[in-house]
């Protein structure tokens, strides 16, 4: 049984329902189980245009959905509308993990998820990039505060969900549900430069769909 350490969650301003932003399963879990035992009406929003090949976006959508229907928690599914997403990138192809790509990347997610919080009457959203230890965490926030200003009233919570156990929780609740592991943070060129450090260490090229938490490599 995983314990919760931290404290109840309470929203921005006490603000109603919160719109979850869900990059996959394995790091939405442990926020799903948090706002659920805080009491929080939440609802999750997959909108990840960057995740190639379209295999590898649709195993790790159906993971969350899922996850989300074992909670009963809505799932709301935005187009992938990934020639978007290359079109915003597009000259940013060579720069680095946590780099100006990466803030274009999250700027257009944050900036769609905001508008459909707003569309939807959600006070505020949220996402659950932050809780990797890969990601910038104040790169992230900062993407989610200036979408939030586009729209007047609209609160991005920038809670750090790593701490209290937040990150161990996550790996936790992943091997319990045999989550699918992703081996890449999802776009084209993170899968080529993890396919290159890979290479280079002597090991073979990330194989789709074949590694899951809590079983054997």
């Amino acid at each position: 049984m995983i314990v919760p350490e931290r404290p109840l969650l309470r929203l921005p301003d006490d603000g109603g329902r919160l719109l979850l932003h869900s990059c996959c399963a394995p790091c939405s879990a442990d926020i799903m189980s948090e706002l659920a035992r805080s009491g929080i009406e939440y609802t999750l929003l997959f909108y990840n245009p960057n995740i190639q090949p379209a295999h590898e976006y649709a195993l790790r959508k159906d993971e969350n959905k899922r996850y989300a229907d074992k909670l009963r928690v809505p799932f709301v599914d935005l187009d992938y509308d990934s020639d978007n997403w290359f079109a915003r990138v597009r000259g940013l192809e060579d720069a680095p993990e946590r780099g100006a790509r990466c803030t274009v990347c999250f700027d257009m997610r944050f900036e769609r998820s905001a508008l459909y919080a707003v569309e939807q009457g959600f006070p505020v959203f949220t996402s659950s990039l932050g809780i990797s230890r890969w990601k910038d965490m104040n790169q992230i926030n900062g993407c989610g505060e200036r979408a939030a200003a586009r729209h007047e009233g609209l609160v991005y919570w920038t809670l750090n969900w790593r701490k209290g156990g937040g990150s161990q929780r996550m790996i936790e609740i992943a091997k319990a549900e045999r989550f699918y592991q992703q081996e890449y943070c999802g776009c084209v060129y993170s899968l080529r430069d993890t396919n290159r450090q890979r290479q280079q260490k002597g090991l073979g090229k990330i194989r789709f769909g074949v590694r899951y938490y809590g079983s054997e490599p």
